[in-house]
């Protein structure tokens, strides 16, 4: 015969309830229960002291110095120049007018630094094969950038006046996007 928890609580008796009360009594002795302001609470673990942020700068410091030398451009009023040995005077006054036809163009809105960088790359490679001598870039002006300032128009200075073949830049003038384009002369191909 089996016996389920129903037919052993329907046989209890007093006595019983009197033996299971001894019986947790000695178990638990003479423990006491904590009041509310006695109970330990588990430890909490302590934060990362590592300076994740520190580290995050000091990549992008060090990425910023392998991309070239920021000071290879010149920033003023009239926007972005630069000048590779090579470009004559006469030329790049005429690359700073804007009196060379722009033959191709990319516009970069809308990518981030790294898509930026493919496609810039890409399109410059495309431009030479082509056989292209003067092109457009159009960055944007940074005015929707955080309040760091624009992330993709300077990083387009230094992409290229790390180029052996960019002979030299300038900002566009206001009827070709202004600071928010360079124009870029590039070598003639050999």
């Amino acid at each position: 015969m089996s016996l389920s928890y129903r037919t052993m609580s329907a046989d209890r008796t007093p006595q019983d309830d009197e033996d299971m009360r001894a019986l947790l009594n000695a178990a638990y002795g003479d423990v006491q229960p904590l009041t509310r302001t006695d109970r330990e609470r588990p430890p909490q673990p302590l934060p990362d002291a590592t300076p994740r942020q520190r580290a995050l700068d000091d990549q992008a410091v060090l990425r910023e110095s392998l991309e070239g030398d920021p000071e290879a451009h010149e920033e003023s009023a009239e926007g972005v120049s630069y000048r590779a040995s090579g470009l004559s005077d006469s030329d790049f006054r005429k690359l700073r007018r804007g009196a060379f036809s722009i033959q191709d163009c990319i516009d970069l809105h809308g990518f981030n630094r790294d898509q930026a960088r493919a496609a810039l790359h890409a399109f410059l490679a495309q431009a030479l094969d082509h056989g292209h001598r003067c092109i457009k870039v159009i960055h944007g002006k940074g005015l929707r950038s955080s309040a760091a300032g624009p992330v993709i128009k300077p990083s387009v200075a230094r992409w290229l006046a790390r180029r052996n073949d960019v002979l030299g830049y300038a900002s566009a003038k206001p009827q070709e996007g202004g600071s928010g384009a360079t124009i870029v002369l590039l070598r003639k191909a050999r």
